[in-house]
């Protein structure tokens, strides 16, 4: 059906003249008078009929005329361009996915952006799905931040910063005490860090290079636990440098750098299309990526 017809059976039964009426649609009184004729025959009534000189609505039309203008004023406000975003008055809850290792260092500065500038959003931390998973393409994650892989083909992503891995121990560590080689690097007791119990990674093939090789004494499914164990053993483990400076300094750990050529850590943003152009989603995105730009070297 032409939905014009709405606007034109509107103008009808407001102006109850087919001259009138053709006079605000900017037509013929004669194409007026066929758009009457094709809604009489859509509606199965008359809707104006002849009284002496004047037209007057039929029951039906009466009916119809506050609803049609309703309907009108709806769709106009449904087409019209969205209004400018009003933080202060913006209530939504995103939910962002990431690892804890991201959070640690994330999570506070980026809270602290949101609370001062829309003071009624909510922030959702979900936790790293076992696999890529659908979260984004089914709703269920606005976005997801990190090292990103096996994403859904129609996902939009943007990088965010390039990192560095370090070597984390606790102070006083034997391991801090000389200059750490690849050979007293692999000496040392680590601790894996694998959701699945993974024990071996690309650090040890960049010590396989150097014909050496690591014992992982311990496999833990998070960093946060990695580093709580590292700061009451003589364990290292590995995280990512300059975005947890605070948190190692409150665990009583020291960072350092691993002797091997190992490459950067890639860290990003990942969205679904269908927040393209909503202004909110778009604004948790600087948000974000304002906070990552003071953590990590800025991606190129």
């Amino acid at each position: 059906m032409d939905l014009n017809l709405l606007v034109a059976l509107d103008v009808l039964l407001d102006e109850v003249s087919v001259t009138r009426a053709a006079a605000r649609l900017g037509t013929s009184p004669a194409a007026a008078s066929r758009k009457l004729a094709t809604l009489r025959r859509v509606l199965g009534d008359p809707l104006l009929v002849r009284a002496g000189q004047r037209l007057v609505p039929t029951p039906r039309a009466l009916e119809l005329r506050e609803e049609v203008r309703e309907l009108l004023q709806r769709s106009e406000a449904l087409l019209a361009p969205a209004a400018a975003l009003d933080l202060a008055q913006m209530r939504r809850t995103f939910t962002i996915q990431a690892s804890d290792l991201l959070l640690a260092g994330l999570a506070a500065p980026l809270l602290e952006r949101v609370a001062a500038l829309a003071p009624q959003v909510d922030v959702v931390f979900a936790p790293e799905a076992l696999e890529g998973g659908p979260g984004l393409r089914q709703g269920e994650v606005d976005i997801e931040l990190g090292v990103l892989g096996n994403l859904d083909p129609e996902i939009r992503t943007e990088p965010l910063a390039r990192t560095a891995m370090v070597g984390v121990a606790r102070r006083g560590h034997p391991l801090l005490a000389e200059p750490i080689t690849p050979h007293r690097f692999a000496q040392a007791p680590h601790i894996g860090i694998s959701r699945r119990g993974r024990l071996r990674g690309p650090i040890d093939t960049a010590l396989a290079q150097h014909g050496l090789r690591r014992r992982v004494a311990a496999v833990v499914p998070s960093h946060t636990t990695a580093m709580m164990l590292a700061a009451t053993s003589d364990l290292i483990c590995l995280t990512i440098d300059g975005w947890l400076d605070q948190t190692l300094t409150a665990l009583g750990l020291r960072a350092f750098p691993i002797p091997l050529e190992l490459p950067p850590v890639a860290i990003g943003m990942a969205w679904h299309p269908r927040h393209v152009a909503d202004q909110g989603h778009r604004w948790l995105r600087r948000q974000i990526r304002t906070v990552t730009s003071t953590l990590g070297a800025p991606a190129a």
